[in-house]
């Protein structure tokens, strides 16, 4: 199962339902395994509505990836992670007017005292936390791929504000080039003689906001709408 050849076998099968279901079946250990790195418990197939979720997710993964951008495998765990975060919020919305009586307790007058708003409050920030904790994995190894540790991101934040000022100007700049931010993203280089000459920035200055300026892109780029409100780069 090596990557060319599942991602040549997923060009080949995308318009071929019974290849897709022998697929699907012979890859459930890799998807339960995605299912549970997210969800951080044991699955079991039949048991757990994530597993469900997860095949379908895998499926559409099949039917969307494109060769050119990558690993399938790797495509394939990042659709099957969104997709249980978009059963979670639905899931919540469903869930909040039934599990209300739950947040009731028992007064020293046999009264109930409702504690809703805290209550709710409070699984609304775990909630979020966790949807936090599941994009800052994600991250980390997709900044692995570009050979960025946090350690390094942390080294490479700009400390001044003139410093930030350069920085937000290159973010800028990159945003309003989409195609340069996709081939940025395909050939995982900064185009530093580019912005160079379109900016008049120094060079230097350039590449030593590298790795913080990738870093940046691929979050305000890609799935990551929890970590994203965190990240102050203007």
């Amino acid at each position: 199962m090596n990557s060319v050849s599942i991602n040549d076998r997923v060009e080949r099968i995308k318009d071929n339902e019974e290849e897709i279901n022998r697929l699907v079946e012979e890859y459930k250990p890799f998807i339960a395994s995605c299912v549970e790195k997210a969800t951080g418990r044991y699955m079991r197939y039949g048991e757990d509505d994530e597993l469900s979720i997860g095949l379908m997710a895998f499926v559409e993964a099949i039917k969307s990836h494109d060769s050119k951008k990558g690993n399938f495998l790797s495509f394939a765990q990042n659709v099957i992670r969104r997709r249980l975060i978009d059963y979670y919020r639905k899931e919540k919305k469903h869930s909040n007017m039934l599990s209300l009586n739950g947040y009731y307790d028992e007064g020293e007058d046999g009264e109930r005292d409702l504690g809703i708003g805290e209550a709710l409050e409070n699984y609304t920030i775990n909630e979020i936390n966790e949807y936090r904790r599941l994009e800052l994995e994600e991250l980390k190894k997709e900044l692995l791929r570009w050979d960025i540790t946090f350690s390094q991101l942390a080294d490479a934040s700009p400390k001044h504000g003139r410093t930030r000022k350069i920085y937000a100007e290159i973010i800028r700049y990159l945003q309003s080039q989409p195609d340069l931010v996709k081939q940025i993203m395909s050939k995982k280089y900064l185009p530093v003689a580019e912005i160079e000459r379109a900016l008049g920035l120094p060079r230097k200055k350039i590449e030593r906001a590298r790795k913080y300026i990738i870093a940046v892109l691929i979050i305000i780029t890609g799935d990551y709408q929890y970590i994203r409100d965190f990240v102050d780069w203007r």
